[in-house]
């Protein structure tokens, strides 16, 4: 490891260093030169020595030539150019320009002759390259000019494309300028061009010098210098690779065949986070739905057959029936709708919201009932329609999740069956057990026991296939481990005659257990004991099976095993768990100590006898368990209940009837085997019914989330007072934060409903005057006042992080009220102008927090404050929730839809609420042409039908390339007469078409009135029809208007004669009637849809907007929630004023809260005062809560605090063990008295009587740093501190008290660890733990942090060396197990080995190897020097 890869700040040596000497007598530094970038010794002197002292001076820096006088400047450039011009005309009157051209490139101090052509020139536009920024110039260039041209390398040569390109030297600034000259100057120049752009003949370079040389001289110089053909290979190799890059640029001008891919700048992670991978692209090119292609990737290999699609619909109806409940005459139209959905899913590529949508009328099964006939109206009548709903929306994505595990499941068996198949093709092969299982297996539980079976029975013919035909791909087959080999071993022995002789097989012995009203397979006992028959020479197998002990118990295994793999046994005994499963709670040693009775975990610790049924009705509970045991706080078990019952059943399967001793022996043996193998199959299920019980409780809480979710979208934009539903409104937000009211700033914002952001603001004093005492309006009323007459909103938004807000709620409600605040005017019933006093709301800020800090934020509103871009996101909340929510993104997941939402893992909770998105989105539809424009709108696109965030940015992109703007549905697939690009292939637009809407224009001639409705295009046809209908035109007036006005003139006459509600006058069953008789359709819900969306397009389907409930605004305040601040509570609470007759207090989560007289103190000859003092933090008995208010009633009395709050739990007797529980209780209470801790109050904020346990999950949701102080179990001379080093990690010290006034005083001196002192507790906070807080901030933001554990950290070290090999590496992480202490972990080298050194925290410092450093720069330099010290050790 080099010490350079390590220490930072270290001076970096540049190219120029190298080229500098120091001068010994002068002291000076002086700069070597070389031919390229320095200045060449010219024998010609051309320069005088000043100007290369100015010069040498100029490049050292000593002098900046850009502060000479302009005059000064120019004259000495003049002077210096007429000097070199004259002497090169004299000395180099035989060079070409092109040879002056080399020779200044080469000599900086060069200057070309200038040009007696015209100066003026007209710029072209340049390649690309020749447009980027121009490389810093080196001291070489440092008087190159700027302000003059070359004109000897500017020229366009505009014959150049009508003849062959020769080999030139090409000009890096050729066909950058156009110079202006006149035709015959122009024709000139172009032959003085290509005469010096003729190629040169290779031969001796300078040939036309030597003219004059004899034969002798040409022969030396040839041999210095060479004969210039030497090279002659690589330069017709350059010629051939030049003329095919011309003939390639001719024939792909743009590059396309060969240019750069994104793949070839872009890092894959990156390529896969914009979704530009090659198989992005390849999902936005195949016609088929975005999410469908996502889905089924994993099976795109898979075919279904018919018989397996049949297969499906019965596996799946199976599966959802049992939750439907169902009358038994509804079960097979339930399994032929699943079918049907299906068939539109697979065979149609129907996504859900089509099908719902669509395809309703598969999803209802109508049933005539007969009615009695009313004797008053003969033509009535005798029969009416019940309507069933087979299937829901939710439902139908259930049928698609299941069609993908069905797919899991066919991949499996035809992985086995071919596996079976290769079996049979190696010789004499049949297992009747594998083929009857496998067709009967229907979950991937059962292929898996029929595999494992395979496996056990066949592991060496699976061996033999594995030689012949190599390693299987397909998972089927798999490395056998140690114990098959023993088993197969024992299987070719003669040992398997004995277990032969347990008189049956395992398979008969599980058929007899799985089919118990069936026929039954009896045991046949041998003749001989099992130990004697062990004995004989038939049995031993020498030298591995010498006695007959050992056979008899490989015998024993051997059956016991067999009867584990055999997948009718394990079937038994999985159904068996499922119907008689418990599930128990036993805490660990660390459980003990930490889980108290405040702690969430409290409700199971003690755990007992829960039935799977009920587990699978909380499925929460279930998940916190499994969160318990994977923290190490609980065991989670899950037993059968009633076992040794159902293990004396399955001995009555295995034993014989016989009444022998022998018959006795044998049936010992065979208990032991069952005995042993029970004991397997016991963890096999266990395993496997507390995972599936864990996926099944996952995907119930996602499925909770995606209500959740669904409802807070199923909300329609606020409704401005006379308006109809979906009316945007303009909205006037405001908010203080996180500010105490009254002190602090409210910002607002004014957003139109077009949602652009034309006003903001702040307001400082919105109090309202009191005439009675005399006092005035606050100084910003009148600003609001004049600010809510000006833009006249429809509804004011209030809304905060604290409870603070709930009080200005409050005071806009009262301002508003006072002077009388109106929102727009609208017309009422009778057709008046009329307003109605605004309405001040509370908003739901969920989305709000995340956008105000989000970078979309900064983008949308870059100099907006935070708080003001919140109130941004409240108005634009009101005015469209679900635009709000699609913003998200995957951020969604941040937004609480569940309190268990965070044991189940991401992607679950996201697919679901993908879902709930989808469904919305396109119950609402998008306006096609506002989503091109608006990027809000363009965020719901990738949740239309069919399509997807890839395709969605596919069809914005060519709607662009179009022209920006879509006339009909019909276009989004192309049309080539109008050249436009297809946007959608046709499946996709198939899905999407009427989803996507585009409003009606009646000016427009192409303008179609369906294209602004739900209506499908396949169903255009019926649209029409009904209107022609309606308006009751025959066949030639149909006919006439559509010739004359297109195919949608007759819903367009219907519109203009505003007569859309004869269509009200149809009978609609007659249509659907005659649809499902002529065309096998049916389409009675459609024809209701198009019938609705004649009348109203797109009408508006949401619920109106939802105000939030008291809990709900509870909650957002405070945080807190019903389980955890409720009444009997005790809680910590800060107190604000101290009156004789009451205490103010506030609670943690901004509640405030009253102590009356009363209940302040049982000592009626003490004063509040003399107890409490402001600011002093004390516990406190919550009596009564008002949600509403957001205030509380307390108690400080001790008789009230003695009685800790438990929560209660409505558990049947046998649920709970309570004698676990009371020995548990009384085992701690022994450790404390032991400890000797006594109850210490001190009067400080921070100080609480807590435990660790307690004190941890109190600043658990707290901010790094924050500090608990607490009593120590060490003695009434020590105090305990406790701090939060980050999150989960909290370091616990030892604080010693000295100089002790009374016993339970703080001690004047404060000692930690016998280094450092205090004064107080004060100082100690500030000094020592916020000392070390600091610290701990410092290393975590720097760039050689690593989030992470320290296994992920050298991970990361190894995958960076492994990029790196020469490069050293290091980086820091947190060490949980030691709170202080964070890992230095670092490698040197690609194959160095992985290291690491403890990092202690100290106040102010960081403590590496007994050296302190006060920053992280000393520590890294400082570890950097200790590890080079210990290298050279090494080496010496």
């Amino acid at each position: 490891m080099n010490a350079r890869d390590l220490i930072e700040g270290e001076a970096e040596l540049d190219d120029e260093s190298a080229d500098e000497s120091f001068d010994e007598v002068t002291g000076e530094v002086r700069r070597k030169t070389n031919g390229t970038n320095g200045h060449l010794d010219d024998s010609s002197e051309e320069e005088s020595e000043d100007d290369e002292e100015e010069a040498r001076k100029v490049r050292e820096g000593f002098i900046v030539e850009d502060e000479e006088e302009p005059e000064e400047r120019a004259r000495r450039k003049r002077e210096r150019k007429k000097r070199r011009r004259e002497e090169r005309e004299e000395e180099e009157a035989g060079l070409d320009e092109e040879d002056l051209d080399l020779i200044g490139e080469a000599n900086p101090d060069f200057e070309r002759r200038a040009p007696s052509e015209p100066k003026l020139k007209r710029l072209k536009r340049g390649h690309k390259e020749e447009r980027e920024e121009r490389q810093p110039r080196g001291v070489g260039d440092i008087f190159d000019s700027d302000e003059e041209d070359d004109p000897s390398r500017i020229y366009e040569d505009r014959r150049q494309s009508q003849r062959p390109v020769p080999r030139v030297l090409e000009d890096e600034f050729a066909d950058f300028i156009e110079e202006d000259y006149s035709e015959d100057e122009g024709r000139e120049r172009e032959d003085d061009d290509a005469e010096v752009a003729r190629t040169v003949r290779r031969g001796l370079v300078g040939a036309k010098d030597t003219v004059g040389l004899d034969e002798a001289a040409l022969e030396d110089l040839k041999e210095a210098f060479g004969d210039g053909l030497e090279y002659d290979w690589a330069l017709e190799l350059q010629d051939q690779e030049d003329q095919e890059d011309r003939r390639g640029d001719l024939e792909d001008p743009e590059g396309l065949s060969k240019g750069i891919e994104l793949k070839d700048v872009f890092e894959p992670s990156q390529l896969a986070e914009k979704m530009l991978t090659d198989e992005d692209n390849q999902i936005r090119a195949i016609d088929e739905p975005e999410r469908f292609q996502i889905a089924r990737k994993p099976y795109r290999h898979l075919i279904l057959t018919d018989e397996q699609f049949k297969e499906e619909s019965i596996w799946i109806a199976k599966l959802m029936l049992p939750k439907k409940r169902f009358e038994p005459e509804f079960e097979e139209p339930f399994q032929k709708s699943v079918a049907k959905v299906l068939e539109f899913m697979i065979t149609d590529e129907y996504e859900v919201p089509f099908i719902f949508q669509h395809r309703k009328d598969y999803l209802i099964h109508a049933v005539k009932e007969p009615i009695t006939p009313d004797p008053w109206n003969p033509n009535a009548s005798t029969e009416r329609v019940r309507a069933e709903k087979l299937l829901i929306q939710s439902e139908l994505w259930d049928i698609l999740d299941l069609d993908l595990k069905f797919r899991a499941l066919i991949d499996k068996r035809n992985a086995l069956e071919q596996t079976y198949k290769s079996l049979t093709g190696l010789g004499d092969f049949k297992d009747d057990v594998f083929e009857e299982m496998l067709p009967t297996a229907v979950t991937i539980e059962e292929l898996q026991d029929v595999q494992d079976y395979l496996h056990f029975q066949h592991s060496s013919r699976l061996a033999d296939l594995v030689l012949l035909n190599g390693p299987s791909t397909n998972g089927s087959q798999r490395r056998p481990g140690a114990s098959k080999v023993l088993f197969e071993k024992i299987r070719n022995s003669k040992v398997y005659g004995l277990v032969r002789a347990f008189g049956t097989t395992a398979d008969a012995f599980a058929q007899n257990a799985l089919n118990t009203e069936g026929r039954r397979q009896y045991t046949e006992d041998p003749t001989e004991r099992p130990d004697d028959m062990a004995d004989s020479e038939s049995i031993m197998d020498p030298p591995d099976y010498s006695s007959g002990a050992q056979c008899l118990r490989a015998a024993k295994a051997m059956f016991a095993e067999e009867i584990t793999l055999s997948p009718k046994m394990r079937k038994v005994t999985r159904q068996q768990y499922y119907k008689d499963g418990a599930i128990e709670c036993f805490r660990t040693d660390k459980g003990l100590r930490k889980i108290d009775e405040q702690h969430p975990y409290y409700e199971f610790k003690y755990l007992r006898n829960q039935r799977l049924s009920e587990i699978a009705r909380q499925p929460g509970l279930f998940l916190r368990m499994l969160r318990a045991e994977e923290e190490g706080l609980v065991e989670v078990r899950i037993r059968l209940q009633n076992h040794d019952k159902f293990k004396k059943s399955l001995y009555d399967y295995l034993e014989s009837d016989n009444f022998s001793e022998v018959a006795d022996a044998w049936n010992r043996e065979r208990r032991d085997a069952l005995d042993m193998a029970l004991l397997k199959l016991d963890k096999i299920m266990a395993r496997g019914v507390k995972e599936n019980m864990k996926n099944e409780c996952e995907n119930q809480v996602a499925k909770t989330c995606r209500e959740e979710f669904l409802k807070k979208l199923d909300q329609a934009p606020y409704k401005p007072k006379g308006m109809i539903l979906g009316t945007i409104p303009r909205v006037l937000a405001l908010s203080n934060g996180t500010g105490t009211f009254g002190r602090e700033a409210i910002c607002w914002a004014w957003v139109e409903e077009d949602g652009r952001v034309l006003e903001n603001g702040k307001f400082l004093d919105l109090t309202i005057g009191d005439l009675e005492r005399n006092t005035d309006d606050g100084a910003d009323v009148e600003a609001f006042v004049e600010l809510v007459k000006r833009r006249r909103p429809d509804v004011i938004g209030v809304s905060g992080f604290s409870a603070e807000t709930r009080k200005l709620y409050k005071q806009i409600e009262e301002l508003v009220t006072a002077k009388d605040l109106h929102g727009a005017d609208y017309e009422d019933e009778e057709g008046r102008d009329t307003s109605d006093r605004l309405e001040v709301v509370i908003v739901n800020d969920e989305v709000a927090r995340l956008y105000q800090t989000s970078d979309r934020a900064n983008i949308e509103h870059p100099g907006f404050a935070p708080l003001t871009k919140y109130c941004v996101a409240l108005a634009k909340y009101l005015q469209n929730p679900m635009k709000e929510y699609a913003s998200l993104g995957r951020d969604i997941v941040s937004i609480a839809f569940d309190p268990n939402q965070g044991y189940v893992p991401q992607e679950k909770i996201l697919k679901q609420l993908e879902t709930a998105m989808v469904d919305m989105v396109n119950l609402c539809g998008v306006d096609i042409n506002d989503a091109v424009n608006d990027m809000y709108t363009a965020n719901l696109l990738p949740y239309v039908c069919g399509l997807g965030p890839r395709k969605a940015s596919q069809l914005l992109k060519a709607i662009n390339l179009n022209g920006g703007l879509v006339a009909t549905r019909a276009e989004l697939v192309g049309d080539a007469d109008q050249h436009k690009l297809p946007a959608v292939g046709p499946r996709v637009w198939n899905n999407c078409a009427s989803f996507i809407f585009i409003e009606f224009d009646s000016s427009e001639q192409d303008s179609d009135y369906l294209d602004n409705t739900r209506v499908h295009p396949e169903d255009y046809d019926l649209g029409r029809k009904m209107a022609a209908d309606a308006l009751e035109l025959d066949e030639e007036d149909i006919q006439a208007e559509q010739q004359e006005n297109g195919p949608g003139a007759i819903v367009r006459k219907l519109i203009k004669d505003d007569a859309q509600e004869k269509v009200n006058d149809l009978i609609l069953e007659e249509y659907a009637e005659q649809l499902e008789k002529n065309f096998n359709q049916r389409k009675r819900a459609t024809l209701e849809t198009i019938r609705a969306e004649l009348q109203q397009p797109y009408e508006e389907l949401r619920r109106n907007f939802a105000l939030l409930s008291t809990d709900e605004i509870f909650t957002m305040f405070t945080g807190e929630t019903r389980d955890s601040l409720c009444e009997g509570m005790i809680v910590p609470v800060s107190i604000k004023r101290v009156a004789d007759d009451n205490v103010e207090v506030k609670l943690d989560c901004g509640v405030e809260g009253t102590v009356p007289g009363m209940d302040i103190s049982e000592r009626m000859d003490v004063s509040a005062k003399q107890l409490f003092s402001p600011h002093q933090t004390v516990q406190a008995f919550i009596k009564s809560l008002n949600r509403k208010h957001l205030s509380a009633m307390l108690s400080l009395l001790e008789r009230d605090l003695r009685n800790p709050f438990r929560k209660q739990f409505d558990r049947m007797g046998d649920e709970w063990d309570d004698r676990q529980e009371k020995k548990d209780r009384e085992m701690m209470q022994e450790k404390n008295d032991v400890s000797g801790r006594t109850q210490r109050v001190i009067k400080h904020p921070l100080f609480h009587s807590f435990n660790a346990a307690q004190a941890e999950e109190f600043l658990g949701s707290q901010s790094r740093g924050d500090v608990v102080i607490r009593p120590s179990s060490k003695g009434l001379d020590h105090l305990a501190v406790t701090w939060k080093v980050s999150d989960n990690i909290y370091q616990h010290i030892d604080v010693l008290e000295l100089d002790k006034e009374t016993e339970f005083s703080v001690g004047r001196v404060l000692k930690i660890g016998g280094r450092f002192n205090y004064s107080d507790l004060d100082e100690l906070i500030v000094n020592h733990v916020k000392a070390m807080a600091r610290k701990v901030d410092e290393i975590m933001l720097h760039e050689k942090y690593q989030n992470g554990s320290k296994t992920d950290t050298e991970r990361w070290l190894t995958t960076y060396t492994e990029a790196n090999p020469k490069r050293s590496v290091y980086a820091f992480c947190i060490n949980p197990k030691y709170p202080g202490y964070f890992y230095l972990c670092f490698k040197a080298g690609q194959h160095a080995q992985l290291q690491n050194w403890p990092v202690k925290v100290i106040p102010g410092a960081y403590e590496l190897q007994k050296v302190q450093y006060q920053d992280m720069r000393a520590l890294c330099n400082g570890f950097k020097l200790l590890f080079t010290n210990m290298q050279r050790e090494k080496r010496r």
